[in-house]
């Protein structure tokens, strides 16, 4: 894979606004001199333990042990790798990436897909500019007008209208150079039985398709001739563009939704735009397909809540199933948004304004609820056999529900319903399905999981695959060494002394807070991110270094520069230290130790004296 230059990725790091990038994710309060924190993105917690330093453009979560800098926070919360990350900032800042020399034959894939999706970039202006000035287009202008839909919003959308001649596009690609196999490689044509060219979409409204950079994948297209066949016509499936792994208007709800912490997903390419024009902008579109679990996890990268407004028969109910299990393994909420029979988002919009369909909105239920719903009302529950079909089709379901009240009630509900004694419901459900009380079936149907607490074959999320230990788990040691660091970086010209002073490799218990101390020594103390310079590493190369150094920075941002303090945990480590050789002495046949309890006798004076005046100074700043 091509890799950008270290000064593409400097030129980036320097441009981000690190407090804007993290606050669309969660809301930040200052902290500290250095330091904001909030609830964390990335777990459940209602006691604020993340933090970042704006400035070092670093955060850290006391609770999870999250860790990193722009990049990895942007690679965590948009579902990208490095390379995406980069250029997701790159482009959100105005940054030129420049290139490393990259393998020719990589080199030729990649100018190729540029190539494509320049083609389709310019194949969606041109059906843009056909929908508005060509005369040809009007039915579709009156049509669309019609519906709601002002020229401001169609336009932001990039709506086009693909002209009835057979080879419009095709001959407009050839003018601008590009080559036949091109346009058939991006689906904009398609070959008769003779072999012959010609463009694929005629005559319709085109909706172009894009991903969470804008850029256009392929385009959804709707007939606007009665005996026009199918009514909805896409991009088939290509090197650019999978169906299945997108939704529609993704590139433009992505920011609100981050806002908004929720997510609406809708069946129509003009339900979509109709309630962004409404001003209900965190919303998008399925595209005509059941859910599938790539969209789902497109739906996950944009929020915690993914709020489903679909007809559920349409959607697929045992697609939404799989989006519920999805949603729970990603820690996110799926919730119905229940709509009036016969009635689409946009149409409730028009109907009844925007109020009706945000009461909706507040009024949805959690998936589990509407599903244990619809189960107990698609046949008798009084029957018995139907109860064994319910039970069986709502085990998954509550294999997914922890214990809470949320469960109790849909327990009860079921033995109400199916006249059950109390409790029973309860048991039933959490007993395997029959199909997989069978010996030998590999299609456990009851939502168990491996050991590992984790779905099997299934890709842990970054964050959750390399955590630093928990602060719990760190021994009293390792906690002042920490400690040290981090008072050496919120009191960086004190720090540099303190740390000159030491031995690394006698002061600090492991390799990785060894590395740490000296990335710290040999670099700038106001610039603990920064590579060292002559160093043979760069920080990025090292991912437990850099976990590291967050979390310090993240520390020291709530920490005034404090000398006595410095000194205190200075003198706690060789305290530490000194205690170490007498041990050791002491373990070569009882060797004298004479000046070695001397040497601790002083420490431990000296230690007593800064200590005491830590003391002083608090009280002197508490009065």
């Amino acid at each position: 894979m091509a890799l950008y230059t270290n000064e593409s990725k400097d030129r980036v790091r320097d441009a981000v606004d690190f407090l804007e990038l993290v606050s669309a994710r969660t809301e930040l309060r200052r902290a500290g001199p250095a330091r904001y924190e909030g609830l964390c993105p990335f777990h459940d917690e209602r006691t604020p333990s993340f933090g970042i330093d704006p400035a070092q453009k670093v955060y850290y979560c006391f609770g999870c042990q999250a860790s990193g800098d722009v990049f990895t926070f942007v690679q965590e919360t948009e579902g990208v790798d490095f390379k995406g990350a980069l250029e997701l900032l790159a482009e959100r800042y105005g940054v030129e990436l420049q290139r490393e020399e990259e393998d020719p034959k990589e080199a030729e894939r990649r100018k190729r897909r540029e190539r494509l999706l320049e083609l389709l970039s310019r194949t969606a202006a041109y059906y843009e500019r056909y929908l508005w000035e060509s005369e040809e287009a009007a039915r579709a202008r009156e049509y669309l007008l019609g519906r709601g839909l002002g020229e401001e919003v169609l336009r932001g959308f990039r709506v086009g209208y693909a002209p009835s001649a057979w080879d419009r596009v095709l001959l407009a690609s050839r003018r601008g150079g590009f080559s036949e196999a091109e346009l058939y490689e991006t689906g904009l044509a398609q070959r008769n039985e003779n072999g012959r060219l010609y463009d694929r979409f005629r005559s319709r409204i085109m909706f172009p398709l894009a991903d969470v950079r804008g850029k256009v994948l392929g385009f959804g297209a709707r007939a606007m001739r009665e005996d026009q066949r199918p009514k909805y016509l896409n991009t088939s499936d290509n090197d650019i563009y999978h169906k299945g792994k997108h939704v529609f208007g993704v590139d433009l709800a992505r920011p609100h939704a981050a806002k908004a912490g929720e997510v609406i997903l809708c069946e129509g390419y003009t339900d979509v735009i109709a309630l962004h024009q409404a001003g209900v902008r965190n919303v998008v579109g399925l595209m005509g397909t059941a859910l599938t679990e790539g969209q789902v996890r497109e739906l996950a990268r944009m929020s915690n809540v993914l709020l489903l407004a679909l007809d559920a028969d349409s959607a697929g109910q045992e697609a939404m199933l799989k989006a519920f299990q999805l949603a729970n393994k990603n820690k996110r909420e799926l919730r119905m948004v229940m709509l009036p029979q016969g009635t689409d988002p946009a149409d409730l919009v028009q109907r009844d304004g925007v109020a009706a369909l945000e009461a909706a909105v507040r009024e949805s239920v959690p998936f589990a609820s509407f599903r244990t719903e619809h189960v107990l009302a698609s046949g008798d529950p009084s029957n018995s056999e139907e109860q064994d079909r319910m039970i069986d089709e709502l085990r998954p379901v509550f294999a997914e529900l922890p214990p809470s009240a949320l469960r109790m009630e849909l327990t009860r509900t079921v033995d109400s319903r199916m006249a059950l004694p109390e409790g029973v419901a309860e048991k039933l459900l959490a007993a395997p399905t029959r199909a997989a009380q069978r010996p030998g079936d590999p299609g456990r149907g009851d939502g168990r999981r491996d050991g590992r607490g984790e779905g099997r074959g299934e890709e842990q999320p970054q964050q959750q695959r390399a955590r630093q230990p928990r602060v719990s788990e760190l021994t009293r040691r390792e906690e002042t060494e920490r400690a040290f660091l981090a008072l050496c970086i919120a009191s960086p010209e004190d720090g540099e002394l303190a740390l000159a002073g030491l031995d690394i490799d006698e002061h600090f218990s492991s390799g990785l807070l060894r590395r740490a101390a000296r990335h710290l020594l040999a670099g700038d103390l106001r610039a603990p991110m920064s590579d060292a310079p002559g160093a043979g590493e760069r920080v990025d190369d090292d991912p437990q270094l850099k976990g590291l150094l967050a979390e310090l920075v993240v520390e020291a941002g709530r920490e005034r520069a404090d000398t006595a303090m410095l000194e205190v945990q200075r003198l706690q480590l060789e305290l530490a230290r000194v205690d170490r050789q007498i041990q050791r002495a002491r373990g070569r046949d009882g060797g004298d130790i004479s000046a070695l309890a001397q040497r601790k006798a002083e420490v431990k004076r000296d230690f007593d004296r800064a200590y005491v005046q830590v003391l002083e100074q608090t009280g002197d700043r508490e009065g």
